[in-house]
């Protein structure tokens, strides 16, 4: 019987072998690469024939090679990721706004999924969950140790069912179980409104197919409710990103027409690409709905703010309209998710998300793991922003890339995160309705207060903490 399994093992590993030299053939006549690492490639089949033979169960096939791709992958950087089946339609469905599931945006954090920030509206929200809290189980299935795929198969699922969540919340130094029942979820990545006359605010939550309609839209809507503004709030505070289309346009509505928004580099011929503030840009398909826009847009004075959360869409607008000095940037440096990920599909099913380029700001500054620094640093409250030094950036993350220069380490980071530990613990003593931090857009919100008074021409309360922007080296 060994024997036989030995046989059949070493049939496996000759036609995986043979598969591979086929791959080898056709990556080097389609692309002009060096040629596949044979040797290295045929360990990889006897592992795979070993695990057939020799493990202490039988274990499917599929689920051997889907694996071993999702580890190559995932090793490369945080970005890049195999899609299966479920996870490629749950991906495209995100991108619509549109999905079945519980509403948060997540992260990880010590092998945990932490919730960034539940959706508006979401039964996420609804329920209460809060961003930093951690998930430590979904139903009956301990998070530690699951992929952030994983995790979110788990919680995606039918309408109408139930998913009980696990709750660890450090400001309270409680665990508590949360029952949620999924829903669709329409996100709506556009709100607005008019915080006084002649002023109004726009928050932009993720950048999604309908998001430029949207905004279009909105603005509208906040053109005739006051004809007169003198002056706009954009809002890209804790906005993770999204599509590039998208950026390009919400710039472009600001900036002249055809100028630089964001260019890309990489290793392909096609990633070498500068995106212009034009309507070939960014429309799909039909009119450009930019065009309905008020002419007056474009010289509205303009503060946008963003925060750590803010990454890769939202972080390309900001430094856009800063290079372009259109806009007065304000808040904190953002979280510096300046790489690009394009999605190859593998077959009508699966997809590899794959890291493909840079991006750089009109100016050619990277965004990659440094950010936009705003123009005015200001902090969360009057009192500074207590636990900024906890909060993830793209620097944090293992196996992130570089911004394509060597990384200084930051001396005080590891002190100022103590100190935000410290304070952590003090606040988490205090009752519960004075730890929620004030809702954007809200007569509480400190920072589009500041932004408010920028544009009133009034005194800005800027951070005495902060470390500030460093001036522009002159272009050649």
């Amino acid at each position: 019987m060994g024997q036989k399994l030995k046989i059949a093992g070493w049939i496996c590993l000759g036609a995986i072998t043979g598969a591979l030299t086929t791959v080898q053939l056709q990556a080097v006549a389609r692309n002009n690469f060096s040629p596949l690492p044979l040797e290295e490639l045929q360990q990889l089949a006897a592992v795979f024939s070993m695990i057939k033979s020799d493990y202490v169960e039988p274990v499917d096939d599929k689920k051997l090679i889907t694996e071993a791709i999702s580890g190559m992958v995932t090793s490369l950087d945080p970005h890049s990721t195999y899609f299966d089946k479920k996870t490629f339609k749950e991906f495209r469905e995100g991108t619509t706004g549109r999905f079945v599931g519980v509403g948060i945006e997540i992260s990880q954090e010590d092998g945990l999924v932490k919730v960034v920030s539940p959706i508006e509206g979401s039964p996420a929200d609804r329920a209460g969950l809060k961003p930093n809290d951690l998930i430590t189980k979904i139903d009956d299935t301990f998070v530690k140790g699951l992929s952030l795929n994983d995790a979110v198969k788990r919680m995606r699922g039918e309408p109408n069912t139930r998913v009980i969540l696990t709750i660890f919340r450090k400001d309270e130094n409680r665990t508590f179980p949360v029952t949620i029942i999924r829903e669709e979820i329409r996100t709506q990545s556009v709100r607005g409104k008019i915080t006084e006359p002649g002023y109004a605010w726009l928050r932009i939550s993720q950048f999604q197919e309908r998001t430029v309609e949207d905004f279009v839209s909105r603005l509208e809507g906040l053109y005739k409710q006051d004809p007169d503004l003198k002056g706009l709030v954009l809002d890209l505070r804790n906005d993770p990103g999204g599509l590039l289309d998208a950026a390009v346009a919400i710039s472009a509505a600001f900036l002249p027409e055809n100028v630089p928004v964001v260019s890309t580099n990489g290793q392909l011929a096609e990633s070498k690409f500068v995106y212009r503030a034009s309507a070939q840009f960014y429309v799909r398909r039909g009119a450009d709905p930019l065009k309905r826009l008020p002419a007056a847009v474009k010289n509205l004075p303009l503060v946008v703010l963003v925060n750590e959360g803010s990454a890769s869409a939202s972080e390309i607008v900001a430094g856009a309209l800063q290079d372009h000095k259109r806009a007065t940037i304000m808040g904190s440096r953002t979280f510096g998710k300046g790489s690009v990920q394009t999605v190859r599909p593998l077959g009508p099913d699966t997809a590899l998300k794959i890291t493909t380029a840079r991006y750089y700001t009109p100016n050619g500054r990277s965004i990659q793991a440094k950010g936009i620094v705003p123009d005015m640093l200001v902090d969360e409250t009057a009192e500074g922003s207590p636990f900024a030094a906890l909060r993830a950036r793209e620097a944090d993350l293992e196996k992130h890339l570089s911004g394509g220069e060597a990384q200084a380490k930051d001396p005080t980071r590891e002190k100022a995160r103590e100190e935000a530990m410290r304070r952590l613990e003090e606040a988490s003593r205090r009752p519960a309705e004075q730890r929620r931090p004030p809702e954007f857009g809200s007569d509480k919100d400190f920072q589009l207060t500041q932004a408010l008074n920028q544009l009133k021409g009034r005194p800005v309360l800027v951070s005495k903490t902060q470390t500030a922007r460093p001036e522009a080296k002159a272009e050649n």
